[in-house]
Order: structure tokens, then C-alpha cells, then sequence
């Protein structure tokens, strides 16, 4: 059944490179979403250790976008719903589920082991630093996700180096703080030529976020540009794990 449940990418890929996916260990950061859909991609392309990280537990103002989110999981904590969505995909994962909140004093033991792969999907300019950070100097490739809330045109959506982002607000605010820690290059992001539009006045959502008690502004955002960047982000991942070159082509 496992081999029947891969073989597309294997197709694609190639046995060897599926091997390597097989055996990769992958931690997703920030099941939001962004991040529920990379890890439903990294899950059905066969990655075999998981470690899936957030704080937070299903909302229904979530219901609009993330793939986790539906009437039965309200309330109940994110990566506990991801893991077991995860377990009914690909049985044969192995999938930690870590329930805290990222940011410089946990990035040790989100980076732990440590993993091939960091799939950056925070969406808070200070922890995602501290991680992106904290990867660089352990020497942990990270694909990380910019700005996706407030864009509606599918075309605009980019991968590339962290240091080839123009126009989104997220990337060049990442961008500045890692530059003071002499970060320049070397992270792989999705984002957004698109400028963002205005966002809404806190409140409009019905319900405020919350970052480790600190009170956050809800971002108007559709279902369609997130699930890409989550997508774009596993694709970026699976590219590295199965050691292909970005936008890879087999001639």
C-alpha cells in the first residue's frame, strides 16, 4: 500500500530521490493557513518524520482558509488535528506533535535532532526571526513563507532567496533583522509581488489573535493564496530533501 500511496512522485521524482523524501525529517512551524497545507503536501509526498509545531487550537474565523479547520475540530489544538489528519494520509510517519509557542528560548528544541528541512510558516516578525536565525546558525536549511494575508492574484505568488524579495512588508522587515545579524542570503521564501492591500481594523473578524497573551490584528485573507503558499513551501522543501535543484527539470 505505501509504494501504491507514492507512486506518482516516484514518477516524477525518481526512486532514489523518493527514498530520500522517505527518510527526511521535516518541522513545520505555525499550522495556520500556510502551514496546514504544507504539511498536507509534505505528508502525501511520503516524508517520513513530522515534527509539527504551534501553540494554538482551531478558531472558527480559521474555517475561511486553513485545512485543518472544520465544525468537528473547533477548539481543539492544532497540531493535535494535524497529526492525525497526518496519521490517516501516511500511517507510516512519524509525527511529534509540539505545542508551544516559537521563538528564541524554544528554537533549540524546535530545531532538536536536528531536522533536515525547517518549514517556516510564522506569521509574527519576532519569532519568525529568532527561528530563521536560530536555523542558519545550526545549520538547518529553511524554506520560510512571507506575507500571503491581504492578496488575492495567484500569479504574483514567487519562490526564491530571501534576499530576492521585493514588495512584500514581512520579507523586508525579516529581511533588515537578519542583515544586523549578518544574515544576507541563503533562505529559501515564498511571497508576493502583489502589494498587499489595507488592512482591516482590529476587531472586524469577529475575534482577536493572540501571540503569547499579547493581542494581534486578524488580516483579511481567501482561501486560495495561503493553500498556494503553503504548497509553493512544501515544493521548496521536497526540492531540497530529494536533493533537486529549484524548478528542477529530469530533460
Amino acid at each position: 500500500m505505501t509504494g501504491e500511496s507514492f507512486a506518482r512522485t516516484s514518477l516524477l521524482l525518481g526512486p532514489e530521490a523518493l527514498a530520500r523524501i522517505e527518510r527526511a525529517f521535516v518541522v513545520v512551524v505555525g499550522l495556520g493557513a500556510v502551514g496546514s497545507f504544507a504539511v498536507e503536501a509534505l505528508a502525501r509526498a511520503g516524508v517520513g518524520r513530522l515534527r509539527l509545531v504551534d501553540f494554538d487550537t482551531v478558531r472558527a474565523s480559521d474555517l475561511n482558509r486553513q485545512i485543518l479547520a472544520l465544525r468537528s475540530t473547533l477548539g481543539r489544538p492544532k497540531v493535535e488535528v494535524a497529526a492525525q489528519r497526518v496519521a490517516d494520509i501516511h500511517p507510516a510517519c512519524r509525527v511529534e506533535p509540539l505545542g508551544l509557542f516559537a521563538h528564541a528560548d524554544t528554537a533549540s528544541r524546535i530545531l532538536e535532532g536536528p531536522p533536515d528541512v525547517l518549514v517556516d510558516c510564522i506569521d509574527a516578525v519576532g519569532p519568525k526571526v529568532a527561528l530563521l536565525l536560530a536555523a542558519v546558525r545550526a545549520q538547518v536549511a529553511a524554506v520560510s513563507s512571507m506575507g500571503a494575508a491581504l492578496r488575492r492574484d495567484p500569479g504574483l505568488v514567487r519562490t526564491g532567496d530571501l534576499s530576492e524579495t521585493r514588495i512584500c512588508p514581512l520579507a523586508h522587515a525579516v529581511r533588515k533583522r537578519l542583515h544586523r545579524e549578518g544574515v544576507r542570503e541563503g533562505i529559501r521564501c515564498v511571497y508576493s509581488l502583489e502589494r498587499p492591500a489595507d488592512a482591516v481594523r482590529p476587531g472586524d473578524c469577529g475575534e482577536q489573535g493572540l501571540e503569547r497573551g499579547r493581542t494581534r490584528t486578524r488580516l483579511g485573507s481567501l482561501p486560495t493564496i495561503p493553500g498556494i503558499f503553503g504548497l509553493a513551501a512544501a515544493g521548496s522543501a521536497l526540492e531540497l530533501l530529494a536533493c533537486l535543484p529549484p524548478g528542477f527539470s529530469r530533460g
